[in-house]
């Protein structure tokens, strides 16, 4: 397809940026450590902390790693909610040559098992909070090295005393675990400061980041994401926002609202990458989903960046206390994760008086694909124009190019596209065109402008409130449950989350209640991917092959 997009770009947005001027994420972190070393880069519960003290922190981890016995290229998970200690251990890790694997904190125990053997995760950095689900896999996986963070580690003695004390015995967040021969953050930070720190010799082709992304086959598959993938994400995402910057007071640092969880590939590249490469401050919310303790957050201080999903727009600009922030230094608001709705876009301009520029992206390309211009005025629909050294095509079931106005398969070419999935070629293969582009399974048309638009999607996949929900993963877990015979999962209209699940099961037994199915998923599935509808049928709408068809069910909606 011809650049048409191009003609769209906001001036000052270049066509091409140079994305080989760092040869790793450990480069580009470390320059902003270095040109922004007393400047906030974090702030947590009231208390600031600088660039330089992530630098001290995160070398100091990173001499412990080193020290622990793990190796160039080994992974460590990570689990934790938006706390100071998880960009402390990103940057560890990167700086120990080893590679990140985001953890969903909120994973049941099956979730978890299946992720730390599938990345062969050698040690995990995980919150206390969350203890109690490793506990019960801890038998079955290779991670043996496990580092116990808690609430309070970075809020320095007194505060960090009392903190722990609310979250461990007033509001009983940790749940009793035994995990004899973990080690604890600080304790950790304190050796490592006296242990010898290497820098390893990484390259651009070197993994970074393993980021977990469910499968059509049920299995939740690791892309690989290269430290060039991501380098590149992150300058293609600072040029596009130049526009929006530009509008900031000269010398005043850039503070962006960190609502999204780091875990996610949106809130990983988006909020703590782009923040350390623009020597910006994040505000990290712990639980964005306490409205209230959000808005509170930000009446604190001004603010002018703010990434967030649909859901979270919504819930917030709907909000009796809405109106006790100040929003007048908003300059960029990004939906991304989930389509905006028309509706919330309206009203969030009324409100703040800043467009929500919505974007698109995936796990497989780092995340940013597309976005609208950050200097538009107005809600346009759409995902918007492909980034700075992207390409978008729509294809046929063939893999041939649909003519202009026709719907077709979005795929996407870019620096920032994965180098696969991790262990699966065979799924590799399947989303990868010889040319090099990635086919995301989403059904596109692109008008005129080179404005693009999502129409439909070709997998079954789910989406709520921005995370990927796969039908065949529900179904695999609701198909152990004993007294179930046959099950299906689709995605319904959700005014909340964009989408919700509903299951629809065939009794083997007819003791099996709702109830049952829903303490069932309770145990064996995180909260997004439970079924929100539970209906019982006598069978299910099948193909004369016998496979279910899951899109008669979703026609019939509830």
């Amino acid at each position: 397809m011809e650049k048409i997009w191009l003609k769209q770009y906001p001036a000052g947005v270049p066509a091409e940026v140079k994305t080989d001027v760092y040869p790793t994420l450990v480069t580009l972190i470390e320059e902003s450590f270095r040109k922004h070393r007393d400047a906030a880069a974090y702030k947590f519960m009231g208390r600031s902390i600088s660039f330089g003290e992530v630098d001290d922190a995160s070398r100091a981890l990173a001499a412990w790693l080193q020290g622990s016995g793990l190796e160039r290229g080994d992974r460590v998970a990570v689990m934790m909610p938006n706390v100071p200690q998880y960009p402390v251990a990103v940057a560890a890790i990167l700086r120990a040559g080893l590679v990140v694997v985001n953890v969903n904190p909120l994973y049941t125990p099956r979730e978890l098992e299946h992720q730390l053997k599938d990345s062969g995760a050698k040690a995990i950095v995980i919150l206390e909070n969350f203890a109690a689900t490793l506990q019960q896999v801890a038998d079955h996986v290779p991670t043996k090295k496990v580092l116990l963070a808690s609430m309070g580690d970075m809020l320095g003695l007194i505060k960090g005393t009392l903190v722990n004390h609310v979250v461990r015995r007033v509001k009983k967040m940790v749940p009793a675990f035994s995990l004899p021969s973990a080690v604890r953050f600080n304790d950790a930070l304190a050796q490592g400061r006296r242990m010898s720190y290497t820098s390893p010799k990484l390259g651009p082709d070197d993994i970074a980041v393993l980021q977990y992304t469910g499968g059509t086959t049920g299995v939740s598959k690791g892309a690989v994401l290269l430290h060039r993938n991501l380098v590149a994400n992150i300058l293609q995402s600072e040029a596009w926002y130049q526009p929006a910057l530009k509008k900031i007071p000269s010398g005043e640092q850039i503070v962006t609202v960190c609502a999204l969880p780091l875990y996610h590939i949106f809130g990983f590249n988006t909020n703590m990458m782009l923040g350390l490469r623009m020597g910006g401050c994040n505000l990290l919310i712990a639980n964005p989903r306490d409205i209230p303790a959000v808005l509170k957050e930000l009446a604190a201080q001004p603010f002018h960046s703010f990434p967030a999903v649909n859901t979270l727009f919504t819930a917030l600009a709907n909000h009796p206390d809405f109106d006790k922030v100040d929003w007048s230094h908003l300059k960029i608001s990004v939906g991304g994760g989930m389509a905006v709705t028309q509706g919330t876009a309206r009203l969030w301009l009324e409100k703040t008086g800043c467009p929500i520029c919505e974007g698109y992206g995936l796990s497989e390309t780092s995340p940013s694909a597309t976005c609208n211009p950050v200097d538009a005025t107005t809600y346009s629909g759409t995902i918007g124009l492909p980034m700075p050294n992207t390409e978008l095509k729509l294809l046929d079931d063939d893999g041939h190019e649909v003519p202009m106005g026709t719907a077709g398969e979005i795929a996407i070419r870019g620096p920032q596209v994965m180098a696969g999935y991790w262990q699966r070629p065979d799924e590799t293969a399947k989303v990868m065109t010889a040319d090099g582009f990635f086919r995301t399974g989403d059904i596109g048309i692109v008008d005129e402008r080179g404005y693009f638009r999502i129409v439909d999607r070709k997998k079954d996949m789910i989406l709520v409130s921005g995370f990927n929900v796969y039908p065949n993963e529900i179904e695999d877990v609701l198909s152990g449950m004993p007294g179930v015979l046959e099950c299906a999962a689709v995605g319904i209209p959700d005014e909340k989350a964009g989408e919700a699940v509903k299951v629809v099961l065939v009794k083997k037994d007819p003791a099996v209640t709702e109830a049952d199915v829903r303490a069932f998923c309770e145990a064996n599935l995180t909260g997004y991917k439970r079924p929100k509808v539970v209906e019982f049928r006598t069978e299910l709408p099948k193909t004369p092959v016998g496979k279910i068809l899951r899109r008669e069910l979703r026609d019939a909606r509830r």
